[in-house]
């Protein structure tokens, strides 16, 4: 006799930020898959989040809904919180993925930049984490934010980038103690998991790879997974970031 997948998510609406490609798709397909309506957020990536949304629309109609917007505009991040809630009903789960990621070597970094990576990577979860918050408390929901495992092992020539990451990850803590006990913020710290799509040199690759315990690349999956586990599975963990790396973090 078949088995039934188990929809530990049934009857909750999860808001994912960058949800159109890479590890967004892919917390996207894994939580829908456990029964939760999603809410496909993208800015310029309107075909792919489009291709998702038919995708899990075939495997449950009425479930999945797009949304576009500029995150690093704060007016547009209430309307975000509004559609997930005009959509479903309610809002459980806040995904804050959305990230950009390239080099700032010091002497190059601009004010651009600057705005640039610390406006998508913590000054957009913030003010969505604000707007979304009254939803969230009548849940007793959850923020979860995408940070990096170099948000607290710089990588070199990214000073910008760790940086923004580092306040990520202070941001979420400082949540967790501001919006308890009604809403749990925690945090996913991915390391070699997937590379950006300038892909480094095989040797860079292999030397990262080197220096994780496990001796291995992980996969968007792997994250996906812990995003399950904290949606599902943790309803006394909160302030927590959950390093997804392979060991790396404590291998080099």
């Amino acid at each position: 006799m078949p088995t039934q997948t188990p929809t530990p998510l049934t009857g909750k609406t999860v808001l994912i930020t960058g949800a159109a490609r890479r590890i967004g798709a892919t917390i996207a397909r894994t939580l829908h898959a456990a029964g939760a309506d999603v809410l496909l957020h993208y800015r310029h990536s309107q075909d792919q989040a489009a291709a998702l949304a038919r995708e899990l629309s075939a495997a449950r109609e009425g479930s999945v809904r797009t949304v576009q917007a500029n995150l690093l505009d704060v007016t547009q991040l209430p309307a975000l919180i509004t559609a997930a809630v005009e959509a479903f009903g309610r809002l459980d789960v806040l995904v804050n993925n959305a990230s950009t990621f390239y080099p700032t070597p010091v002497g190059e970094i601009t004010s651009a930049q600057w705005d640039d990576l610390i406006g998508t990577n913590v000054r957009a979860p913030l003010f969505l984490s604000q707007a979304a918050a009254p939803a969230l408390r009548q849940s007793a929901g959850l923020i979860l934010n995408l940070v990096d495992i170099h948000g607290a092992r710089p990588l070199k020539r990214y000073p910008v980038y760790c940086t923004a990451k580092a306040a990520l990850a202070m941001l979420t803590h400082a949540l967790a103690r501001e919006l308890a006990p009604h809403i749990r913020v925690n945090g996913i710290a991915p390391g070699p998991v997937m590379w950006p799509e300038d892909e480094p040199d095989p040797a860079m690759k292999e030397k990262i790879i080197a220096q994780t315990l496990l001796q291995r690349q992980g996969t968007p999956e792997d994250v996906a997974r812990a995003a399950l586990f904290f949606a599902s599975e943790a309803p006394y963990v909160t302030g927590q970031i959950l390093a997804v790396d392979g060991g790396r973090s404590v291998g080099w």
